[in-house]
């Protein structure tokens, strides 16, 4: 037998619980809360290569050691210095890397750092955001960083500036000389 309350607990129909007093009932809602660590530590969802349609890539790249500026991207134009790359969400920097040095074999040289950021759309116009980096022949902490982990979306561009091994990457890729 049931304890009577002034305030009762019922499930309605769909399963959901019930609250009610003095005829009245109210649905209970469930929040959920997800922290953005949360969302990071989600494994991304693996990319069958031979089931998915690789989406085309345009790569700008330079030698300088410094990427290009963002004015360079605007109103529809692009830099002369450009690869298109078919390839998946899931591609790895270091994938990526492989691909720049078959095409540029000056590249290839061991100790050649390779910098990324994504070229993306913004109210004022392109905006880049740096998201890793690579060096030829070294293992490095950014090399298994995927596209998909850096919200890449299809349409954004890559740029990636190139340093030889003889020049020490620029400290900061944003600042430049006068």
């Amino acid at each position: 037998m049931k304890q009577k309350r002034s305030l009762k607990e019922e499930e309605d129909e769909k399963g959901m619980k019930v609250r009610g007093g003095g005829g009245e009932k109210k649905t209970m809602a469930l929040e959920s809360r997800i922290t953005q660590e949360e969302i990071k530590k989600e494994p991304e969802k693996p990319i069958d290569r031979e089931k998915t349609c690789p989406l085309l890539l345009r790569v700008f790249t330079t030698n300088s050691g410094r990427h290009h500026r963002a004015d360079e991207f605007a109103r529809g134009n692009v830099p002369s210095s450009e690869l298109q790359i078919y390839t998946w969400m899931d591609a790895t920097l270091k994938e990526l890397t492989s691909l720049v040095k078959e095409v540029y074999p000056e590249a290839r040289k061991k100790g050649t750092h390779f910098s990324f950021a994504i070229v993306f759309p913004d109210p004022r116009g392109k905006a880049l955001k740096d998201i890793g980096s690579t060096v030829s022949g070294r293992k490095g902490a950014d090399d298994s960083m995927t596209l998909q982990s850096q919200r890449f979306q299809i349409g954004d561009y890559l740029d990636i500036a190139i340093t030889p091994p003889n020049r020490a990457p620029p400290l900061s890729t944003r600042m430049r000389p006068f």
